[in-house]
């Protein structure tokens, strides 16, 4: 099966960020693309979805299976193709941008070609929705082009660790990831860092560094976001209770602690928020 979306390149262009083409190949052992190393003006991302293929890149041939990508900058050589024993479910979309460049090397993605993806599904989901509106519209609605190439581009920044010795890594950080959404729910009460590092499996001073690299901020820099985030809402959502009892049920016994960390993040007291933004 081969899925494919040819887009014109826009010369001049005010968006971020505009695909070029986009494209889906599976059950397709024949796969197999080589470009010399000035033959293509644009980023290129091949993530596998199943499957196998390989990349050849600095002398050595190197595997890509369930997961992994390869993301090639502007007039890079390129050489890639599909195993012909398992030929892989490869999702691609070639782009440009006055930004990516920037925001890419901002990021760290120029120090590896070959990347794995903490977390898969979110990429493949924006990668689908990129594909069906090219297949669907090709140029007529540049603005939603844009903004899903940017959402595809953020996942893959958010969740791209590089490939090579990652395995463990990439696997210890699944296992932040998916405690993530039991945090935030439960940020209003006690952070024990000894309890959450349990249900990880991991040590406690292994927690905290496995943490900050899988979301760039110690465990309780999340925390502190989550409870601030739920006490910006309830600040204006139950407006008959006072600043005390939200700082409480966010998890802060003392208001003035309450009041120092909102500042710090939104510039303002609860008070002044609600009285802002309240109606």
């Amino acid at each position: 099966m081969q899925r494919q979306s040819h887009l014109l390149t826009l010369s001049q262009t005010p968006y971020f960020c505009l695909p070029e083409s986009v494209g889906a190949y599976s059950d397709f052992p024949e796969h197999h693309t080589v470009r010399a190393a000035d033959a293509h003006n644009n980023f290129n991302i091949h993530y596998v979805a199943s499957g196998k293929g390989y990349v050849e890149w600095d002398g050595k041939t190197h595997p890509l299976t369930q997961g992994d990508a390869v993301l090639y900058f502007p007039m890079q050589y390129q050489h890639y193709y599909s195993s012909k024993d398992e030929p892989w479910d490869v999702r691609w979309v070639h782009f440009y941008g006055s930004g990516v460049r920037d925001y890419f090397l901002e990021r760290g993605l120029h120090k590896s070609q070959l990347w794995t993806l903490r977390q898969t599904k979110g990429w493949e989901q924006a990668h689908m929705e990129l594909l069906v509106e090219a297949e669907t519209h090709r140029m007529l609605h540049p603005i939603r082009l844009s903004t899903l190439t940017y959402t595809l581009l953020a996942l893959f920044a958010e969740q791209a660790v590089p490939l090579t010795g990652s395995s463990k890594a990439s696997t210890a950080g699944n296992r932040i990831m998916e405690l993530l959404p039991l945090m935030q729910e439960e940020a209003m009460h006690p952070f024990i860092l000894e309890q959450w590092a349990e249900r990880a499996g991991v040590t406690p001073h292994y927690f905290c560094k496995l943490f900050k690299s899988t979301m760039k901020m110690t465990p309780m820099d999340f925390i502190t976001r989550c409870r601030l985030q739920m006490a910006k809402q309830w600040l204006l959502d139950r407006k008959d209770a006072n600043i005390g009892r939200i700082a409480q049920d966010a998890g802060y016994p003392s208001v003035s602690y309450f009041n120092k960390r909102f500042i710090e993040h939104e510039g303002m007291t609860p008070t002044a928020y609600r009285q802002l933004f309240g109606m």
